[in-house]
């Protein structure tokens, strides 16, 4: 039962939430006269002790107080003597852990933020500096359309923006205090909540008592936000390791972000993005783990939901250290323009300007021009060359009208300088697209 039943050897993180909500429980004892000055000071002067020597390691943390409250309530009451006792006046453990699990999870919101914005500055100061290098763009693993690298990340810059809006979401629900709902009916005394839910920086009391101490749907939200940032960090990752693969050569990783083999000297592992790559799985492991465990409860508190605590953590840490490790892989990488040029010569990737050009030039239906293209494709693959590589002869045969001067719309950087649409890849939309990002994002 001791085994099962004890917690402090994780929920020591939240001593610093425990500590923040106990000071503010007790200047509101006092304001509204439960508390003497003098009990007021005692306590406040016991709590700053505490936490010095939690910061310190002097502070010993004893299995037999089960948890962070209770380990600091005894500590409490040997430093203070009997006004220890009084502090927990109108609470309970239970509005006390759902106020400190909602100050984490504010707290971790704001880091996440922060740590998604570093990402995305090195995304867009890489973008800026490649702006007009020119790669294939892919649908399907398969050459489609050439882009320029800097308008493939900044697609990952509004993937980021998006994730840092779920986790602004996140925080702005949960910004309502607990406390004061006490074990789940609300309490006698004559508290100001409103006074509380100010001092801890919310918006306002929670309007329920039951839903107050019953309620991890903000923890599930940023576990949540969690999976799907993971989910893009995974997709980058990805494309990292492809993209320093040898058959693609797009980009290098310097010695700081890569491993060697243990028996093959000439190997460069981009270890760093498959682990990142990886992670999204523990992600979405504790969101499921507390969704699990959330869905057969009923009102009001439950043992079970002590179990929410090890996987909101593991995932905080596992998502910061993710982000970290991206921003470093994109501000260390180099890139290899000619490869990227290379490949995107390949595949017949002007196909589509191809067709375009039958349409803005001989007025043709798109469908019309697809067709006429999709045979000229098979004919270049017939003869082992390319789009532009076609004869006078061939392009007419496919279409009277059809004369060499297409070619001119069959190079890969007329094809991206086309591709001028609001949002689209060409150089100069691609620096506007960079500076507007730079406004909403940095």
């Amino acid at each position: 039962m001791a085994r099962i039943n004890v917690s402090i050897g994780f929920d020591r993180k939240l001593y610093r939430q425990d500590l923040m909500g106990s000071r503010a429980h007790a200047d509101m004892l006092h304001a509204v006269g439960l508390l003497t000055a003098d009990d007021l000071a005692a306590i406040q002067r016991g709590l700053a002790q505490i936490e010095q020597e939690i910061s310190d390691g002097r502070f010993v943390f004893k299995d037999e107080h089960e948890d962070i409250h209770m380990n600091i309530e005894a500590r409490l009451r040997e430093i203070i003597g009997e006004p220890a006792g009084r502090l927990h006046t109108a609470r309970s453990r239970n509005d006390q852990v759902a106020l400190d699990m909602k100050l984490w999870t504010r707290d971790a919101c704001d880091q996440i933020d922060g740590d998604l914005q570093a990402l995305q500055r090195a995304l867009i100061t890489t973008a800026e500096a490649h702006a007009d290098a020119i790669l294939p763009g892919l649908t399907h693993l398969q050459p489609a359309q050439p882009v320029t690298f800097g308008h493939h990340l900044l697609a990952y810059v509004e993937m980021l923006g998006r994730d840092r809006g779920r986790f602004a979401d996140c925080r702005r629900r949960l910004n309502e205090s607990p406390l004061g709902a006490a074990a789940l009916a609300g309490t006698p005394y004559a508290i100001d909540r409103t006074m509380t839910a100010k001092a801890l920086g919310f918006e306002r009391p929670m309007a329920n008592s039951m839903d107050a101490v019953a309620s991890r749907d903000h923890v599930q939200e940023f576990l949540a936000a969690a999976t799907i940032t993971g989910t893009h960090l995974s997709r980058f990752a990805e494309e990292i390791v492809l993209w320093m693969s040898n058959q693609y050569r797009f980009i290098r990783l310097s010695d700081a972000f890569t491993t060697g083999s243990s028996i093959m000297p000439q190997k460069k592992n981009p270890d760093a993005a498959e682990l990142v790559r990886a992670k999204v799985g523990r992600l979405l492991g504790a969101f499921s783990s507390l969704t699990v465990m959330l869905k057969g409860l009923a009102l009001t508190y439950s043992k079970d939901m002590q179990d929410d605590k090890e996987p909101a953590f593991e995932a905080m840490e596992t998502l910061s250290l993710c982000l970290a490790a991206t921003t470093g892989m994109v501000g260390d990488l180099t890139i290899n323009r000619e490869a990227m040029r290379r490949a995107a010569e390949g595949g017949f990737i002007t196909a589509t300007d191809l067709a375009d050009y039958l349409v803005l030039e001989l007025g043709l239906p798109f469908r019309e021009a697809h067709h006429i293209t999709g045979a000229l494709v098979k004919r270049a693959e017939d003869l082992g060359v390319g789009l532009a590589d076609l004869s006078d002869a061939e392009l007419a045969a496919a279409h009277p009208r059809l004369t060499g001067a297409a070619r001119a719309w069959l190079t890969v950087e007329g094809s991206v300088a086309r591709r001028s649409s609001e949002g689209g890849t060409a150089p100069d939309q691609v620096r506007h697209q960079i500076a507007r990002a730079k406004e909403r994002f940095l």
